[in-house]
């Protein structure tokens, strides 16, 4: 087990101890009671913890994405009409992750849908709230850990660069791995949508199909079915390990983005935890709906409760003005 896969499973150990508290959108630990800076000195804060850290390690989540524009996923609103139009009329889903949950009638019609998801985060145009922060780790050495399956960040920076956790809309799985193997999922959903045309349904031989045992395949993700934790899955874990006890005596940054409060025990936590370790490090948190900071890292630490778009645009001109100064 890799060191960053240890901090999980305890994080893990711990959300199922408790598991009510977690539940009701709170957490066990005993958070700072410190009002927050004004939100201009918090900006400038930010700059300054990015500029003077020896090594950046980003944890990006759904709030990232859905800052930019891809908030599809637990709301029937604008994008989520933008993307699934066929399907919001004809299912009347709230929402992308309610058409994975519902009980298709067929398989060509879960393909449909399916392909539909996996075809719009895969040619999605790399979103603002990335652009900004690529801008503000400009010349930094950092590492990207996320949650995220979209591929926003590996479309931004080579993989060698992000460990994706949770998998990634760009491969197929078996989908009872059968085998300790991932293949391209990209044109083959390309072929489908083309396929598919405005129906709602992909020909019956074009599901995918695994090419060892002849079973069903399904996208190497964690949430809907039997994720695959196999070679690539440890080698995620692996690379941001090595990237931690790399630069564990330096000045570490450690930057959240966009944690919600189902899954902390994969970023949040683990992120607060290194902080606590290692005493040169600071955590900075950026989060539209919660301002957790635990209070044994409250002198190292700090919250931006706002959104994110606006605190990376906001961020980014106060690093070009400096620049210009």
């Amino acid at each position: 087990m890799s060191y960053y896969d240890n901090l999980v499973m305890q994080a893990q150990m711990k959300y199922s101890l408790y598991y009510d508290t977690y539940a009701s959108g709170g957490t066990p630990y005993r958070l700072s009671t410190r009002p927050p800076q004004p939100y201009t000195e918090q900006i400038q804060r930010l700059v300054e913890e990015i500029a003077t850290a020896d090594f950046v390690l980003v944890g990006g989540a759904s709030g990232l994405s859905a800052a930019g524009g891809g908030d599809f996923y637990y709301e029937d609103n604008a994008s989520f009409r933008k993307y699934f139009r066929k399907y919001a009329r004809k299912y009347h889903f709230q929402g992308a992750f309610a058409g994975m949950m519902h009980r298709w009638e067929t398989r060509e019609e879960f393909w449909g849908y399916l392909a539909t998801f996996l075809h719009t985060t895969q040619t999605a145009p790399i979103r603002r709230p990335y652009l900004d922060l690529d801008t503000l780790l400009k010349g930094k050495d950092f590492f990207v850990l996320t949650t995220n399956q979209d591929t926003q960040f590996v479309k931004l920076y080579p993989e060698a660069k992000v460990a994706e956790i949770q998998g990634d809309h760009r491969f197929f799985q078996c989908a009872a791995c059968c085998t300790d193997d991932t293949w391209d999922a990209v044109e083959p959903v390309r072929a489908m949508i083309e396929a598919m045309g405005e129906g709602t349904a992909v020909p019956r031989d074009m599901v995918p199909r695994c090419p060892h045992c002849g079973g069903e395949a399904f996208p190497w993700v964690r949430g809907y079915g039997n994720f695959l934790q196999g070679k690539k899955y440890e080698e995620q874990y692996e690379k941001v390990s090595r990237s931690i006890l790399a630069h564990k005596g330096e000045r570490i940054l450690f930057l959240e983005l966009g944690v919600g409060r189902l899954t902390p025990m994969f970023i949040q936590e683990p992120f607060w935890n290194l902080t606590l370790a290692f005493p040169q490090t600071r955590y900075i948190a950026v989060n539209d709906r919660y301002s957790y900071l635990p209070a044994q890292i409250e002198d190292r630490g700090m919250v931006i409760k706002a959104d994110i778009a606006t605190v990376l645009r906001d961020a980014v001109a106060v690093k070009q003005k400096e620049e210009m100064a």
